[in-house]
């Protein structure tokens, strides 16, 4: 695991969002868009100004961050990098990929066993 910054808050707002859909978590076409649905159906900071607060002194790496999985997995970079909102947003979805594989590989569904 990456030394991410505000890993643990990320992995909070998971941790918030999995006891909010619990029920879903049984249905495995929801476990399976499972960091489509944490991290891409709402945004995780909202503002302009909440997103500079939330970056600090960071922006920079957090840039970096999003730089190198844009262009590893899309051959190029598509956010807005003069947005702090977009920035922050994208670093929460990339930040998710792992909290969410994480978090799959400790909970794995329970597939019913017929006899």
């Amino acid at each position: 695991m990456r030394d991410y910054f505000k890993y643990g808050e990320i992995r909070s707002y998971f941790v918030d969002f999995i006891a909010d859909n619990s029920e879903a978590l049984n249905d495995s076409d929801f476990r399976d868009e499972l960091h489509y649905h944490a991290f891409n159906t709402d945004y995780y900071i909202i503002g302009t100004y909440r997103a500079k607060q939330w970056l600090k002194d960071k922006a920079f790496d957090v840039i970096g961050i999003i730089k190198d999985y844009e262009e590893s997995n899309f051959g190029e970079v598509t956010t807005d990098l003069s947005s702090p909102e977009s920035v922050v947003n994208m670093y929460a979805y990339i930040v998710g990929e792992e909290i969410v594989s994480e978090w799959l590989e400790l909970n794995p569904l329970q597939e019913e066993v017929e006899e």
